[in-house]
């Protein structure tokens, strides 16, 4: 196995908390009328045209035509977008805090909206550390997409067999692979943080 020289870092779930139902639940307390919202209204298929870089007016103003009585609720996605975000997975930050001491460089590719990334890179200051970022919002495509892996590559002129990637869905975590990329499946920061030692080690 190659040495590692980078790590590639999935923003959402692995260095910062997202879910909507950080916000709905507060929204929609009934939890079988909030799973029909988050499966049909602003639905993971939805909301992953906008990371796919959809405007955020015409996905909003489709949806509050195709469901006029839960227009509030829809236009609450981005309005109160940051409340879906409650904070950062603190002990994944410090491990790319620790390597980045270590003079490894780390990047990130995720699949993010560009509006909700940057305002989320304002929220939180560790994205300064990073060397480089690939965001499927300002690329036009996501994640497993093997375009968006070569872009980071190209971009940053990395040698694939060392780069270190980490993301929370093994659709992924297989995409890398496939493009040659060493990967992890995250669960924890501690599992993360004992792979991590054993592969530089190695």
């Amino acid at each position: 196995m190659s040495e590692i020289r980078a790590v590639v870092f999935d923003v959402g779930n692995v260095l910062v908390r997202w879910n909507p139902e950080h916000l709905y639940a507060t929204l929609i307390p009934d939890v079988a009328e909030r799973a029909w919202f988050l499966g049909n209204v602003c639905s993971p298929v939805w909301n992953l045209e906008l990371d796919r870089g959809k405007p955020w007016e015409e996905a909003i103003a489709e949806r509050c035509a195709a469901f006029p009585d839960q227009a509030q609720r829809i236009r609450a996605y981005r309005e109160q977008w940051d409340e879906m975000v409650p904070g950062a997975l603190d002990e994944t930050v410090e491990i790319l805090e620790n390597l980045c001491q270590h003079g490894v460089p780390c990047y990130a590719l995720t699949n993010f909206s560009s509006e909700m990334f940057q305002r989320t890179l304002r929220r939180f200051p560790f994205f300064g550390l990073l060397q480089g970022m690939v965001v499927s919002g300002e690329e036009g495509m996501v994640k497993p997409d093997a375009r968006l892996y070569h872009g980071l590559v190209e971009r940053y002129r990395l040698e694939p067999s060392t780069l270190f990637f980490i993301d929370d869905t093994e659709a992924n975590v297989e995409a890398a692979r496939r493009c040659g990329w060493q990967a992890h499946r995250f669960i924890d920061a501690k599992t993360l943080r004992q792979t991590l030692l054993e592969r530089m080690k190695s």
